[in-house]
């Protein structure tokens, strides 16, 4: 999953759930404008979960397909006729 994926999944979602983005970007704004800090701080927070969600799912990506690659391939045909 590269970057681009990351963003259009976000977009998707909050085109499929408009209520739930909206009441996020409310609240968002409303931290921006009384606590100027406390805003900063869950926008780093929220960056820093999303790097970490991006990091896993790369690193589980990539594993997966390396298991892939080391079962033979009658193994698999095996496994896919049960």
């Amino acid at each position: 999953m590269d970057l681009s994926g990351f963003i259009n999944s976000i977009v998707s979602f909050a085109q499929n759930n408009p209520v739930i983005a909206i009441a996020v970007a409310l609240v968002l704004l409303f931290f921006m404008y009384r606590n100027t800090k406390l805003f900063f701080n869950i926008l780093f927070f929220g960056l820093f979960l999303a790097s970490l969600y991006y990091l896993i799912t790369d690193m589980a990506g990539s594993s997966v397909e390396k298991k892939k690659k080391l079962i033979p391939e009658e193994e698999q045909q095996f496994d896919n006729k049960r």
